[in-house]
């Protein structure tokens, strides 16, 4: 299921980009729904490429279905993403702890800039590989990582507007 999302956000890319890899913006997102504190597992520059790894995990409530094939317990994953700088884009996979043979999920943000606001466009590709109920886990994995990009820039926001 490919999906994706843009977002307005104040301040040049370079001020967002800084604010991506805040450590405290690491910190508060553990004050997001249905998530629990991050784990940030590294974060490597090498010149103007950042790499920062995560671990989420999902604390929501997921449905029957799910429970059927999914240990919620086992709801966690790794988000590794890789800043490019200079060029302004990101690449993304996350990468689940369990079940890895059942879950794909890679995409790019790109980030661009008109008259101090810039704008984040997030792309992906998302595939669960479980009979019977795969698209209805997609559509529900889709709907809660806008959700939490959503949420994210909301927490985005706060920290640029505060840092001026």
């Amino acid at each position: 299921m490919r999906f994706a999302l843009d977002q307005e956000l104040p301040g040049t890319i370079d001020r967002v980009l800084a604010a991506l890899l805040d450590p405290e913006l690491l910190a508060r997102l553990g004050e997001l729904p249905n998530l629990g504190a991050p784990e940030v597992l590294g974060q490597e520059r090498a010149g103007d490429v950042v790499t920062q790894r995560v671990r989420y995990r999902f604390t929501g409530s997921l449905s029957s279905a799910v429970t059927r094939v999914i240990d919620p317990a086992k709801v966690t994953w790794v988000d590794e993403t890789t800043y490019d700088l200079s060029a302004r884009i990101a690449s993304f996979r996350i990468i689940p702890d369990h079940y890895g043979n059942k879950l794909r999920c890679a995409g790019t943000y790109t980030f661009t800039e008109h008259d101090g606001v810039t704008v984040r466009h997030a792309e992906a590709d998302l595939s669960v590989g479980v009979p019977l109920v795969g698209r209805i886990v997609e559509r529900a994995i889709v709907s809660g990582l806008q959700d939490h990009l959503r949420a994210e820039a909301d927490l985005l926001v706060q920290l640029l507007e505060r840092n001026g």
